[in-house]
């Protein structure tokens, strides 16, 4: 078994191994993975995190040991709090990295990238945060436009905002709102939610499709377009712009 770090920014995870491929999902900087598979320009990889799985351009990622990666899992999470900042390495070269992203190993304002040393000074998150703080944290991402398989303030989808705040938060979700779905327990009605809790909604297939995270007063936070506030009631999500209902409502899942 191989195993890899992200060592850019942003870099693609696609469904396919070519560079037209649908992309379903993103490594950030510093999130580590086992690779399932190798060829000669692509890897299929699985996210440590979510265990989300997809094919990366071998360009874009350091392979690291098997001790690495274990050390890495088994040592505390540690999450950028900066919509974007940049990580400094020993020869003074400034990596972007956006909100969210990973930080090895981190200590004294310092974290480390395979046997690359790195400085960070922004926000940081790693600790759990009460349930209160969801909403908080999902408002650092309003107006962010939508995109499918994104997971940055430049570019989110409705799962990729829910796994992203809860993971800022101290708690891990699966990648697609499908599978997050299955996470929680199931509350029967609107009433019973709090603020933090996820509503998730489906298509006429009864297929889940769409999530987001409830706030207080029947108001919900989702990426639909861009990352944004609307209604919510027992038929779904109530487009507050073009005043219709837009998603409907299958299920709303307590997480914590």
């Amino acid at each position: 078994m191989q195993y890899g770090i992200c060592n850019l920014s942003i870099i693609p995870l696609r469904i396919e191994p070519n560079d037209a491929s649908e992309m379903v999902s993103q490594l950030l900087f510093g999130e580590h993975f086992k690779v399932l598979e190798s060829r000669k320009k692509w890897s299929k990889i699985r996210i440590a995190f979510d265990n989300y799985e997809g094919w990366i351009d071998n360009k874009q990622y350091e392979e690291i040991t098997e001790e690495i990666y274990d050390e890495i899992r088994n040592s505390k999470n540690c999450f950028t709090g900066e919509l974007i900042d940049f990580a400094t390495d020993e020869n003074k070269n400034f990596s972007m990295i956006t909100m969210g992203s990973s930080l090895p190993f981190f200590k004294n304002q310092n974290l480390l990238i395979n046997n690359s040393k790195f400085h960070y000074e922004g926000q940081i998150f790693n600790t759990k945060l009460p349930k209160e703080s969801i909403v908080e944290i999902a408002f650092k991402y309003i107006n962010s436009p939508y995109l499918w398989g994104g997971k940055t303030p430049f570019g989110i989808d409705c799962s990729g905002l829910t796994q992203m705040v809860y993971k800022l938060c101290g708690y891990n979700l699966l990648r697609d709102a499908s599978q997050q779905a299955t996470q929680g327990e199931v509350l029967s009605f609107i009433e019973e939610s709090e603020p933090g809790d996820l509503a998730f909604f489906d298509n006429n297939e009864g297929i889940i499709t769409h999530v987001g995270i409830i706030m207080k007063d029947n108001y919900i936070i989702h990426a639909h377009g861009k990352v944004r506030i609307d209604m919510i009631d027992h038929s779904g999500i109530f487009n507050l712009d073009d005043q219709k209902h837009t998603h409907k409502l299958r299920v709303i899942k307590k997480i914590i």
